[in-house]
């Protein structure tokens, strides 16, 4: 596969910040902050979409790329704006980008890691080509706010990166990546109404809602995040006492604790942004990235691990060494 730069690093955030003391009581709020590490959340105004967040953070990759121009672009998201058409045909629109190929991938949480791995191959292909992957969340459309086990947990937002081929000479940024999936777990994480097999809810309209069986997804995204960091650090030739940061989904401290438990990996090189954001499915990863490169925690040269995990179920992990040059644009800019 062709060497791969990372070239453009985006974020966007909506501007409503909403704490745990406004949807929550106080002992609850307090358990939420604790065990599973969230104190806030962004969400959308009435009105906003996925398309509308999705656009957002592409214009700050691309404008951190020092190019306005990609040859394709994909957009991870659970929250399409629509069943039908998919969102990113018209966010290319948005940015400018009229005519190239733009294409949606829902892989849960693992979705922005995915569109890294299919950019990497549309790279392979033409190896002068530039992707765009966005991963956009307006999380609070599929979470029922009575249900304590999903809302306190989700908040709005969008990550964006630009990829491209690297020069004769260059550092590139990519290493090894694995993927994978497990579709006899499809239910532990899952919205059972309003697709082709259930359009409309039988029981209530909490089935337009997402549902998790939360113990059942802490067992395997500890178990897959552990052994695809592992498999891709072997893979690159790394070892683990090697890493400098491990950059893992950001859907619960308590299975980031754990992961660094299983793997005996310092959780002080795990960068986190949990606390105000919450978890972003699609956007998690490349909002994490962004806010970590621009607060100096990834320094270039760093060897870093990206994992994560998500519904279906997915998981994906790549390697990579933290680029030079490369600039995060950020909304809103954090201290």
């Amino acid at each position: 596969m062709t060497q791969t730069v990372l070239c453009g690093l985006g974020s966007w955030l909506p501007p409503t910040v909403v704490e745990n003391s406004e949807v929550m009581t106080a002992e609850t709020a307090d358990f939420v902050h604790r065990r599973i590490g969230i104190a806030r959340r962004h969400r959308v105004s009435p009105g906003t979409a996925t398309v509308d967040l999705a656009y957002e953070a592409g214009v700050r990759a691309l404008a951190s790329s020092g190019s306005p121009h990609v040859d394709a672009l994909i957009v991870a998201t659970t929250t399409p704006d629509r069943i039908c058409p998919a969102t990113a045909p018209e966010v290319a629109s948005r940015l400018g980008l009229t005519g190239i190929p733009a294409f949606d991938i829902n892989a849960g949480c693992s979705g922005f890691l995915y569109g890294c791995k299919l950019a990497r191959g549309l790279i392979s292909s033409d190896p002068s080509s530039r992707v765009l992957v966005i991963g956009a969340e307006c999380a609070s459309a599929m979470i029922n706010p009575e249900d304590l086990n999903t809302a306190p947990l989700f908040g709005d937002g969008a990550g964006a990166a630009v990829l491209r081929g690297a020069g004769e000479g260059e550092a590139v940024t990519f290493g090894a990546s694995v993927w994978g999936s497990d579709g006899t777990l499809a239910d532990i994480i899952a919205i059972p109404a309003g697709g082709s097999r259930r359009r409309t809810p039988t029981a209530s309209e909490s089935e337009l809602y997402l549902h998790m069986r939360g113990g059942d997804v802490l067992r395997n995204a500890v178990q897959r995040m552990s052994d695809a960091a592992l498999k891709v650090i072997a893979s690159t030739g790394w070892t683990l006492d090697e890493v400098d940061v491990l950059l893992a989904h950001q859907a619960n401290a308590a299975i980031t604790r754990a992961v660094a438990a299983r793997l005996g990996f310092p959780v002080h090189k795990m960068p986190s942004n949990i606390e105000t954001v919450g978890n972003t499915a699609a956007a998690s990863v490349p909002l994490l990235l962004a806010h970590a490169a621009a607060e100096g925690t990834l320094k270039p040269g760093q060897r870093a691990v990206i994992v994560s995990f998500g519904s279906g179920v997915t998981w994906a992990a790549t390697t990579a060494t933290w680029p030079t040059n490369l600039t995060a644009v950020i909304h809103p800019e954090r201290p």
